[in-house]
């Protein structure tokens, strides 16, 4: 029964990160080379609406592969499944060092630019705000990588 349990957490686990994976991959690939030929006010007002709208919708699925990547942890560890608890919490880690980054240097970008996008202001420095929070992408894709790499390795281990 704790087996079921734990592959069950950690599809969800597999499933809500793949949303913020993509989301990650889909801003590194596509969004970041749209951005370079927009002037700054555009930027502002595209970024800060996305981010407005990805700042409401998002937080359920960064939260709850969070919260299903500990429970995916304990469950298989529980279960005497050691070598699929430890992938899982390798994925736990990549998934804790992401939301550092998002919290310490992307969550206040997206703030200031949502809140230029709803008043109609283009900040100053609109397209340093812009290079920051484009600067971890690379971090955030790599780190969201390995979490699915471990998630999927704990499910195939259990």
């Amino acid at each position: 029964m704790l087996t079921a349990t734990a592959q069950i957490l950690a599809a969800l686990a597999v499933l809500a990160n793949a949303v913020v994976y993509g989301t990650d991959w889909s801003c590194a690939l596509i969004t970041r080379a749209v951005y370079r030929k927009l002037d700054d006010a555009t930027v502002t007002a595209s970024a800060g609406w996305g981010h407005y709208y990805g700042d409401k919708r998002m937080p359920v699925f960064g939260a709850g592969g969070v919260i299903t990547a500990v429970l995916t942890v304990l469950a298989a560890a529980f279960a005497g499944h050691t070598a699929a608890a430890i992938a899982a919490a390798l994925a736990l880690i990549a998934l804790l060092t992401w939301l550092a980054f998002y919290v310490r240097i992307a969550k206040p970008i997206n703030t200031i630019q949502t809140a230029a996008a709803q008043s109609g202001t283009t900040p100053a420095n609109a397209r340093a705000l812009q290079d920051k929070w484009e600067s971890i992408l690379n971090y955030r894709v790599a780190l969201q990588t390995l979490a699915l790499t471990g998630l999927l390795a704990a499910l195939a281990l259990m």
